[in-house]
């Protein structure tokens, strides 16, 4: 039986962790964590460093909620860790997300994106294919929650090749 080629590319898809209400005259970018959010968002954190799921680097939407959820990870992994701001991940669509992680340097072995539903979400469901994603996340992908994909072809030219799910993590501790 011939093995699984070794992959070329790890990418880490993050959600970010449980947001409270928007308040009154509060914008939906400026939604911090709740206290479950912020309790979630550690949790992940602790689990992907105590499973070496450490990015080479982390891409993150500019929403506050995200950069929390993104603090946590810092705080879990260290603080060399190299997370870059990006204002089109809040608004952006499936296509700014894959255009951002097929245009990564070659050199990156491992990228995490912290980001939004349900643009993250569909980026799994194209990276792993519909059938893939619904045994993964049959209700959905929870806030908070970390896919781990391994892709054996580099991605190129804006385009993420299809990959396999090799771990999922989630803060309720519910496994898909």
């Amino acid at each position: 039986m011939p093995s699984q080629p070794a992959p070329v590319f790890r990418l880490y898809l993050l959600r970010h962790a449980k947001a409270a209400w928007t308040l009154p005259g509060q914008k939906d970018f400026d939604r911090t964590l709740d206290e479950t959010g912020y309790a979630d968002a550690e949790i992940v954190a602790d689990m992907a460093a105590d499973k070496g799921f450490i990015p080479d680097l982390v891409v993150c939407s500019t929403a506050v909620r995200c950069r929390q959820t993104a603090e946590a990870l810092r705080r879990a992994m260290g603080e060399d860790l190299e997370i870059q701001y990006i204002d089109a991940l809040y608004a952006g669509a499936s296509a700014v997300y894959l255009d951002l992680i097929g245009s990564q340097d070659a050199s990156l072995s491992s990228l995490m994106v912290v980001g939004h539903n349900p643009v993250i979400e569909e980026v799994l469901r194209g990276v792993l294919g519909e059938e893939a994603a619904m045994e993964a996340i049959p209700a959905g992908y929870p806030p908070g929650a970390l896919a781990v994909i391994d892709v054996y072809e580099p991605p190129c030219d804006g385009v993420l090749p299809s990959g396999k799910l090799v771990d999922w993590l989630d803060p309720d501790h519910r496994k898909p």
